[in-house]
C-alpha cells in the first residue's frame, strides 16, 4: 500500500544521514544500545526487529510474535507497541511515537473481529534497523523478501543479485550507516564512484524535507548499484572489479541495465555542463 503521507513524512538519503539517523540514535539508540541497556531503546528496537523480519503486522500480531504463548502478556504488549508506534499524551504532555519520526508507516487495515491498523517499516526505518540491530545475513535476506515490493530493483532482485555479486549485497549496511554518500575521499577511487554519488545527491537535492516512497526507493537503488563500484583497498583484498560486477548484472538483466544507463548518461551531461561553466567563467 502507498505511504500515508499525512501521518509519516521523511526526506531523502541526505536527510536520513544528517537528521533522521542521528535523531533516531538519540531517541531510540545506536549500535551500542545493547551495552548501555536503556529500556526504552530496547523496547523500540525489539518492535522494529519484529517488523524488519515479518513485514506488515498489526500491533496484536507483533505482540503474538513477541509472546506467542501468553494471552495476558500479549494484551499488555499490544498496548505497549501501540504507544511506541503512535505516541501518547499523559497529563497534557505528548510523547512522540516512532511513526512521527518516520521509522514506521501505517500500511492500511486488516479485518479480524474488527478493523485493526497495520504497520510496517518505512524505507528509512529499514536503514535504521540495518544500522543499529545486530543482524545476521539470513535475517537481512528475510527482510529483503518481506519488503521486495517497496525496493523492487534491489530487494525484489535480492537472490538474483546474490547469485552474481555474493556478499556485496550486504553493502546496503554501508548506506544505513550514512557512508559513501558524500565522502570527498571517493574522488581518490579509480572508478567514477565519486562523480556518480555526487550526481545522485544533486538529482534528489530538492527532497530533503519530504520525498515519496517511490522516489526514495529509486535513490536507494541508484546508490546500491553505484556502490558496487566500491572496492575495499585493504592490503591483500582482491576480487572481481566493481565495473565487471555491474557488467555481469547488466548482461543478465536488461531492464536494470537500461534503467541505470539513463542515470549514468544524466550524470555525464551534468558534469559536462559543469565543466563548461568552469571553462567559461573567465577566472583564468
Amino acid at each position: 500500500m502507498a505511504l500515508d503521507e499525512h501521518s509519516t513524512k521523511y526526506g531523502n538519503l541526505y536527510s536520513y544521514k544528517f537528521y533522521l539517523r542521528p535523531t533516531a540514535h538519540r531517541l531510540y539508540g545506536d549500535r551500542f544500545s545493547t551495552i548501555k541497556k536503556i529500556k526504552h531503546h530496547e523496547n523500540v528496537q525489539k518492535l522494529l526487529q519484529i517488523l524488519f523480519l515479518n513485514g506488515t503486522c498489526t500491533t496484536w500480531e507483533m505482540a503474538k510474535i513477541r509472546n506467542p504463548n501468553d494471552v495476558s502478556t500479549i494484551r499488555t504488549k499490544e498496548k505497549e507497541f501501540r504507544r511506541l508506534i503512535k505516541g501518547r499524551t499523559d497529563r497534557g504532555k505528548h510523547s512522540s511515537g516512532i511513526m512521527e519520526l518516520g521509522l514506521v508507516v501505517n500500511d492500511g487495515q486488516k479485518f479480524n473481529k474488527g478493523y485493526s491498523d497495520t504497520y510496517r517499516l518505512s524505507l528509512p526505518g529499514i536503514l535504521y534497523c540495518l544500522d543499529v540491530l545486530n543482524l545476521s545475513k539470513k535475517e537481512i535476506d528475510q527482510m529483503a523478501a518481506k519488503y521486495a515490493i517497496f525496493v523492487p530493483k534491489v530487494f525484489g532482485k535480492w537472490e538474483f543479485l546474490k547469485s552474481i555479486i555474493g556478499d556485496d549485497v550486504y553493502k546496503i549496511q554501508i548506506l544505513a550507516r550514512g557512508l559513501l554518500l558524500d565522502n570527498p575521499e571517493l574522488s581518490l577511487e579509480k572508478s567514477p564512484l565519486y562523480e556518480l554519488m555526487s550526481y545522485l545527491n544533486f538529482k534528489y537535492r530538492k527532497f530533503y524535507e519530504f520525498i515519496s516512497e517511490s522516489d526514495l526507493s529509486e535513490q536507494i537503488s541508484y546508490w546500491f548499484y553505484t556502490c558496487i563500484l566500491y572496492q575495499n583497498q585493504r592490503k591483500g583484498k582482491s576480487g572481481i572489479p566493481g565495473v565487471d560486477k555491474l557488467h555481469l548484472i547488466f548482461k543478465k538483466d536488461k531492464e536494470i541495465a537500461n534503467w541505470y544507463k539513463s542515470f549514468f548518461k544524466e550524470s555525464e551531461v551534468y558534469f559536462k555542463d559543469r565543466t563548461k561553466i568552469l571553462k567559461g567563467s573567465g577566472i583564468f
